[in-house]
């Protein structure tokens, strides 16, 4: 057999023409969405006035395998998609393991990560709905930077919520946004009610995606004409990110490949549940038994510490409740976390393939996240987003185990994104000033003190 390529493409005619829906094949369903008033499952009319119609349907169908992606929205794929799959060649050498390493490549498009799959989907259907501008959310910026380049490409006004130690730390980020046209806000702020309250009760907070999600929620529902939308966490964003570990899978195919572990950083649960969706469909099917991996900073370790209960999706407690691991809605990591993972809460589809045992968790330290950065970049040229290295460092241990165990695993790992816009965290690890935050169990008991008593 013919040596495997360092990258592999597939065609632009293999481009996934659907978006898969692992609900469909799901044995138990995640529990539903519940009102934030009545307690009861949310129907559409609870979530048209937040959401593009189309995105309420596939926020709400739990049983559609596969749901076919518009021409408008594959013509604008077809500007960065396929993305690569690529063997891991000189970290396998560096490493001295038998493991073949395989990364597929979310980086190398004009946003800088993958967000821009699902962003593209979210613009698309508020402009054929003909809404008039949208609102969101971001941590460290990767899905507002995503956003802002859709909505400028869909001619779509938007307010960026962005949290406000990010805004601070990561400027050029922020410009990139305003660049594109978006109108980008530091969260917590006094441009809203909900951020009003929250600024008088904690003065000096540093902000999280809850407390930004409050925020441009309450834009856009008192803004006539406007909707919300989400990176992260929501059904409907796993699905479009579903193209990731359907073209990784296909592509693996034609190079006789399948992995015997998969692995993904973990914040809200986008691009984890976009890389293993395909291959969590084969594990719950039977097909096959790949381990699935999810890593999340020690900092806010919302699956390997947190509570298995429904919470709110946000610090104001006004979207609807989410059946989740959560540490509690009003959940703030340490302003010195320098990734993107922050928020409080974790994907209901994937807190239920945790909960069932089809999915793992650990969790890494902030400076040996960094160290497998640096490490990474050297060896394969990249330099990745904080966010992905968390994949990276648990990628790099279970070569180690092959190496010392003898096992010529097949690893496959998510990179999400590139770092360039992270200089400063990285340059705070290079200067030997970043250190290690992990809240203690004292720490989370107030968020989980808060958590909303519901009746199953």
């Amino acid at each position: 057999m013919a040596k495997i390529p360092y990258r592999f493409y597939l065609s632009e005619d293999q481009i996934p023409r659907q978006w898969y829906n692992l609900r469909a094949d799901m044995k138990e369903q995640p529990d539903p969405l519940l009102h934030p008033g009545t307690h009861k499952p949310v129907t559409t009319d609870d979530l048209s006035p937040i959401f593009c119609e189309e995105l309420v349907k596939q926020e709400l169908d739990a049983t559609t395998r596969f749901i076919d992606i518009p021409e408008g929205i594959l013509e604008m794929y077809k500007i960065y998609r396929p993305a690569p799959l690529i063997r891991a060649y000189n970290l396998e050498k560096a490493l001295k393991t038998p493991a073949k390493i395989y990364y597929k490549f979310e980086g190398n498009n004009t946003s800088g990560s993958h967000k821009l799959n699902s962003a593209i989907a979210q613009a698309y259907y508020a402009k054929e709905q003909g809404i008039k501008g949208l609102c969101t959310e971001t941590g460290a910026g990767q899905w507002g930077t995503a956003l802002s380049e859709a909505c400028a490409y869909y001619n779509l006004p938007l307010t960026v919520f962005m949290v406000k130690c990010s805004y601070e730390q990561k400027p050029y980020r922020r410009a990139v946004m305003q660049t594109f046209g978006a109108e980008v806000i530091p969260s917590p702020s006094m441009t809203t009610n909900v951020g009003r309250a929250i600024l008088q009760e904690h003065p000096d907070t540093t902000g999280s995606l809850g407390c930004a999600i409050s925020e441009a929620t309450e834009k856009a529902v008192t803004t006539p004409g406007y909707r919300y939308v989400l990176g992260s966490v929501l059904n409907q964003v796993l699905l479009h990110q579903s193209v990731i570990g359907l073209e990784a899978k296909k592509a693996m195919e034609i190079l006789h490949e399948y992995p015997d572990i998969v692995i993904g950083c973990a914040g809200g649960g986008s691009n984890l549940g976009g890389l293993i969706a395909p291959f969590a469909a084969d594990k719950i099917t039977g097909k096959s038994n790949p381990r699935l991996v999810a890593v999340e900073p020690a900092s806010c370790p919302s699956l390997t510490r947190g509570k298995y209960a429904y919470d709110f999706c946000d610090t104001g407690k006004a979207t609807p409740l989410a059946k989740m691991y959560t540490l509690g809605s009003g959940f703030i990591p340490s302003s010195n976390h320098a990734g993107g993972l922050r928020y409080h809460g974790m994907s209901p589809i994937l807190s239920k393939l945790y909960h069932d045992g089809y999915l793992e968790a650990t969790s890494a330290n902030q400076t040996d996240v960094f160290e497998a950065a640096t490490m990474f970049a050297k060896i394969e040229t990249i330099l990745p987003a904080p966010e992905s290295s968390h994949a990276i460092k648990a990628a790099i241990d279970e070569a180690i185990k092959c190496r010392e165990s003898g096992e010529a695993k097949t690893i496959l790992f998510g990179l999400t994104g590139t770092g360039y816009f992270d200089m400063t965290a990285y340059t705070s690890f290079l200067e030997g000033k970043m250190n290690d935050y992990i809240p203690t169990d004292e720490d989370l008991v107030p968020g989980f003190n808060s958590l909303p008593k519901i009746m199953e």
